[in-house]
């Protein structure tokens, strides 16, 4: 039985590659929905399909993939509680926004909602927008009741916190339920997700990988729009390469979270440096990769455009193919890349908060923090520098100094929110 026609559907609605779960799983289900209806020929479904919103959403349920569990990962969730204690007092940012899209049956927004309770924030702190393109996950995540499969973690004492047995089920506290906003949506509808963000924290684990290429692409310029300029995305683990903006890591990597790379500022480039085109911005229309384009072929740094071939690559050259180079999550690599380069080049706060990052996303902790330093050296004023030391100085434990540079962070914040 030819199904093309309804998997066109899911590919065009969705951005479904069918692939990536198999064909003859996706037939199943497709003929499990005719069956239901009642309909034997593939196009008269298909056709179902495309004028009844309620079929197409019910097969979207027998075909998605949303499995989840509570603190799936949890390193991830202990770094964003971090990352919300940082930002939560600083003037202007509060509260702390977070997006979980797709959030399944509601396990991933609220092992969120759990972890900033458990790191002291009060609710009026953040705020948890969670959507997905399943109404029936929608519906379980609003009952917020759960077996015990969704409690797989070696440590589960937050169960004993948050939850209260009912029957052979785990009812979640209302306090935790109330801090999570749930929601329809289709990631890939402009419409659906036309007035949400910026947000602080974007999670988006696990979509990616089973999308076509070019439902990446838009998908990513969505995830691009709905950041602060210095948010934190939020991957499962086989994706950060899949992405083709330019983005750097945001922690260890074993966090598979990312933020924006790093741009010059005018400032930056000495005055005897000719003149170079602007810093292309966060998320450029690209054409499809080739071997020229492809990260791997970055790392002997090719000459600008008008520039001798024997001369040495310039500032912007370096961040630009080590950005690309992080981006594909070859760290070491991109690290050496500064290093290489780094006394041939102006002290420039940019380059030593990129390693830093780098260095951070290997585990060297102590060579990250040296890096931070030595950005704020050359810019004082450099919020993401001290942001990223409070967050190091909350993984070491020192609280004390944490709240010294987050205080930092925060008249800078104020001076600039001022002028």
């Amino acid at each position: 039985m030819n199904v093309e026609a309804a998997v066109s559907l899911l590919r065009d609605w969705i951005g479904l590659d069918a692939a990536t779960i198999g064909t003859p799983a996706l037939a199943r289900a497709i003929r499990g929905r005719m069956d239901a209806r009642g309909i034997s020929d593939p196009e008269a479904y298909a056709a179902a399909v495309r004028s009844d919103p309620a079929e197409r959403d019910r097969l979207v349920e027998d075909v998605i993939v949303a499995e989840s569990w509570f603190f799936r990962d949890r390193q991830v969730f202990d770094f964003v509680a971090d990352v919300a204690v940082t930002l939560a007092p600083l003037p202007g940012r509060s509260p702390v926004r977070i997006l979980c899209a797709p959030c399944a049956s509601g396990e991933e927004p609220y092992s969120v909602a759990m972890a900033l309770l458990d790191a002291g924030l009060q609710p009026a702190q953040f705020a948890i927008d969670a959507v997905d393109v399943s109404r029936a996950a929608l519906e379980r995540a609003h009952r917020g009741r759960y077996s015990a499969n969704a409690f797989r973690n070696a440590d589960v004492s937050f169960r004993d916190r948050w939850f209260r047995t009912e029957g052979s089920t785990a009812a979640l506290d209302d306090r935790v339920r109330g801090c999570v906003r749930f929601e329809w949506a289709n990631l890939l509808d402009e419409r659906s997700m036309a007035d949400r963000g910026p947000y602080d924290v974007v999670f988006c684990r696990n979509l990616l990988i089973y999308l076509t290429t070019e439902a990446r692409g838009r998908m990513e310029q969505t995830l691009d729009r709905l950041l602060r300029a210095d948010g934190i995305l939020v991957l499962g683990a086989a994706e950060p390469p899949i992405l083709r903006g330019d983005w750097i890591p945001a922690g260890a990597a074993s966090l598979f979270a990312l933020r924006r790379g790093v741009h010059l500022h005018p400032a930056a480039v000495p005055a005897a440096t000719p003149p170079t085109p602007p810093t292309k911005p966060a998320m450029p229309a690209r054409p499809p990769a080739s071997p020229a384009m492809t990260p791997r072929a970055l790392a002997p740094a090719p000459s600008a455009p008008g520039r001798p071939i024997d001369q040495p690559p310039t500032l912007r050259d370096v961040l630009e193919q080590a950005g690309a180079l992080a981006n594909a999550r070859r760290h070491l690599e991109a690290l050496e890349l500064c290093e290489r380069n780094r006394a041939a080049l102006p002290p420039s706060p940019e380059l030593f908060f990129l390693m830093g990052m780098l260095h951070q996303s290997l585990g060297d902790l102590d060579r990250a923090e040296g890096c931070l330093h030595k950005t704020l050296y050359l810019d004082a004023a450099h919020e993401e520098a001290l942001l990223a030391l409070a967050l190091l100085a909350r993984q070491r434990g020192d609280l004390r100094m944490a709240e010294t540079y987050r205080q930092s962070a925060a008249r800078v914040f104020a001076r600039k929110a001022s002028s």
